[in-house]
């Protein structure tokens, strides 16, 4: 695992500096603690920060191919000891024992067509020096990032993360309102928008070809079809499936934990995982101060039943406070949970222990129908049939009490949106972050007038759309609402990449994926019973309460962190009227009301939840970015472990 980047010149003749290049391997350093590469050449410059997980003596990058090209490649593709076997058996001789030689050599083989055959988590940059071509991939599912900037010279800069590109000094850091308008309204930005004006992200199975200062080719090697299918998966073949997956993400030449929720998913991975790495089998929870979200007895009753090494980290408010400016500035963007910053001290926790492979839960709820969403929109369509009938919404989001489940509660969802809406499934959510976009500047709201991310994501959707099912319509849209830009990116990648720990999704295996959008619907949600399907499985691994157990979203103290006693003096400095006019995005006079309510401890309700983490989390992510001191950035200082000269074809070993 690694953070890459580089800068290609539309025009050879103009060098690409060593000290940039040495900038932006400082910014991805903790992507990659363990060493750094580069390689330069007439008008290009690529940089590869290493998270050593397989083959930790060999395989530095970037790499040079006997055919020429190089690679600079972040992520893990785990059935690579497979395509290993192929190669060598058509005579092709490996110098190391990495999955990013594989890669590179497929590549080169079989140029994007070889991108089919890869099971997992990557981007990766591929320069062709003769015909100066920089080929840009992203994974399936989007799991790694990775951002770029075209310039208007035709110059082309990327990197993982945003931050690598202005620390090259040829892009300038300025917030782009469309993209910030995503965050506000499904959680994070939308690829191909970033949080960014002028940079894009590839989108999750994307392309991009560069050749000589043109784009020649973007689009995707692989999208999502969540259309409907016959219904032939066999609902008995998801456990040797799953047993696959888990298995092949495993494989690491360093120790692998997982992630331990006491949900139904991490609980079933855990166990999966417990059967190929025995006792030594790390897992890692949170527990929380208050009853209101923690779950450490659900935690510690699967990791004493499994037979696990179990850990916890208990966190309180203080330290979501504590830890809340560095979430936001890994993150790269604004958000508008407090989730990332408890899971980037989970990471760290972990790292402290010796692990930097975690595997995770993420995407089962997507799959397999979990999420009280899908039940929300059954019940929303029923209600509408039959306006008398609404007891389907008794049963949905019990952790949020009573008071916020009121006399109203039926109605509110009726009065979400229309019913030939295409964006049905989700006008709830929608709706609940419209505290936060009420709350933006004249300047930001005049600009996404007939542009606002809601428009664009109508404007997003597939052709085959309008012909799909509610529920089937509603996982793609968590596809590209919430996994990738939110679960995947500031939770995931960025949180855990922050403390140099990669995450692997066992349930995100694109055959995973392909069987469950093959299987009979009734074995995802039957009636109030999600998830069917895994349960039956998790059914005789886990303890049957656990088994049973229905979904409990992962939640987070939101508000009382940051105005309790003791809280940090740096949050009412970020919230004074002064530092939001600077900012430029929320209204000092709108955003006033809700502080106060804020303070007084009357704030309560998830939207205005919502709406104070996206202010603060905003003010912070503009002092870093866009502040006085953002334009200054420090250089790499140590030695690279391998220096590639392109032009005269010489790698020079440092380390």
């Amino acid at each position: 695992m690694c953070g890459i980047a580089g800068v290609v010149r539309g025009l050879p003749g103009r060098p690409v500096e060593t000290p940039a290049l040495l900038r932006m391997a400082a910014a991805l350093r903790h992507r990659g603690p363990d060493g750094y590469g580069l390689a330069s050449g007439s008008g290009v410059g690529l940089v590869s920060a290493r998270l050593a997980i397989v083959d930790l003596v060999q395989g530095w990058q970037p790499m040079r191919s006997s055919a020429g090209s190089v690679l600079v490649y972040n992520g893990e593709v785990y059935n690579h000891v497979e395509l290993r076997r192929e190669l060598e058996r058509q005579g092709k001789r490996f110098a190391t024992g990495t999955d990013t030689e594989v890669v590179h050599a497929m590549l080169d083989r079989d140029g994007l067509g070889a991108l089919t055959a890869l099971n997992g988590q990557f981007a990766l940059a591929l320069w062709e020096p003769r015909a100066r071509r920089l080929t840009l991939v992203r994974d399936r599912f989007g799991v790694r990032p990775l951002h770029y900037a075209l310039r208007p010279d035709g110059d082309l800069v990327f990197g993982s993360e945003p931050e690598a590109l202005f620390a090259s000094g040829e892009v300038e850091a300025a917030p782009d309102p469309h993209g910030l308008d995503d965050v506000f309204t499904t959680w994070g930005p939308r690829p191909p928008r970033s949080a960014f004006r002028g940079v894009q992200q590839i989108p999750p199975g994307g392309v991009l070809v560069w050749e000589r200062g043109v784009v020649v080719h973007e689009g995707w090697w692989w999208q999502p079809d969540v259309g409907p299918d016959s219904g032939t998966a066999d609902p008995h073949d998801l456990g040797d499936l799953l047993r696959s997956s888990v298995a092949l993400r495993l494989r690491a030449d360093v120790k692998v934990g997982t992630y331990l929720s006491g949900g139904l998913d991490s609980s079933l991975l855990t166990a999966l995982a417990r059967e190929v790495a025995g006792p030594d089998l790390q897992t890692f929870s949170i527990a929380f101060d208050s009853a209101e979200y923690d779950e450490s007895a659900e935690q510690r009753r699967v990791a004493t039943a499994l037979g696990t090494q179990h850990h916890v980290l208990q966190i309180g408010p203080a330290d979501i406070a504590a830890g809340f400016r560095d979430a936001v500035q890994h993150a790269g963007a604004p958000f508008v949970r407090t989730g990332p910053v408890c899971m980037a001290q989970l990471a760290a926790f972990a790292r402290e222990h010796g692990i930097t492979v975690v595997a995770t839960g993420e995407g089962a709820d997507e799959l397999f129908w979990g999420y009280d969403l899908f039940k929300e929109v059954v019940a929303r369509r029923a209600f509408l049939s039959d306006p008398e009938d609404g007891s389907a919404f008794d049963d949905l989001y019990p952790h949020l009490g009573h008071r916020a489940r009121g006399p109203g509660w039926r109605h509110a969802f009726a009065a979400a949106g229309a019913a030939d809406d295409p964006l049905f499934s989700h006008q709830v959510r929608i709706r609940a972050t419209s505290a936060v976009t009420a709350l933006y500047s004249k300047d930001v709201a005049a600009e996404l007038v007939g542009n606002s991310s809601v428009q664009r994501l109508r404007g997003s959707l597939p052709v085959p759309f309008e012909h799909w099912t509610d529920l089937e319509r509603a996982t793609w849209l968590e596809l590209h609402t919430l996994l990738e830009p939110y679960l995947l990116a500031a939770q995931g990648d960025r949180a855990a990449m922050a403390h140099g720990v990669e995450g692997r999704y066992p349930f995100l295996d694109h055959r995973v994926f392909e069987y469950a959008m093959r299987l009979p619907p009734v074995h995802k949600l039957h009636g109030n019973r999600d998830k069917a399907v895994l349960r039956d499985l998790a059914a005789g691994l886990v303890p049957h309460e656990i088994a049973n157990r229905r979904k409990q979203p992962y939640r987070v103290p939101e508000v009382a962190p940051f105005f309790a006693k003791g809280a940090p003096d740096w949050v009412e400095d970020c919230l004074t009227p002064d530092s939001l006019r600077a900012a430029g995005i929320f209204d000092p006079d709108r955003v006033s009301a809700l502080l106060g309510r804020c303070r007084e401890g009357r704030a309560v309700g998830q939207r205005e939840a919502m709406a104070f983490v996206g202010v603060l989390s905003t003010q912070v992510w503009s002092e870093h970015y866009l502040g006085a001191s953002a334009s200054r950035h420090a250089q790499e200082t140590s030695r690279p472990r391998v220096f590639l000269a392109l032009d005269d074809e010489r790698v020079e070993a440092t380390g």
